[in-house]
């Protein structure tokens, strides 16, 4: 058996995409971000919350995923909201 922080990076990736879009209902686009943290994990996801036509006007969220060493959810919150179409200043 491994070690609880042994879990691989893409099943971190993996846990925090399925779980948040079993939660919120929203469809999951991309992992932005993966931290290992003292405490377990910390991954950001780019999620659609409002498709739109044209898609450069589809209203995007980032979400903010904790999880525990084993890959375990412990929270989530959203941090950002924008249009697909829209950069974000250097």
């Amino acid at each position: 058996m491994a070690d609880e922080e042994d879990i691989a990076p893409i099943e971190v990736m993996r846990a925090a995409r399925d779980e948040l879009t079993e939660l919120t209902g929203l469809k999951a686009e991309t992992v932005s971000r993966l931290e290992s943290t003292e405490d377990g994990w910390l991954v950001q996801v780019e999620v659609l919350e409002l498709a739109r036509i044209p898609e450069t006007m589809s209203l995007l969220s980032t979400y903010e995923v904790t999880l525990t060493k084993d890959g375990q959810l412990s929270g989530y919150q959203r941090i950002r909201r924008y249009e697909r179409g829209k950069a974000d200043k250097s």
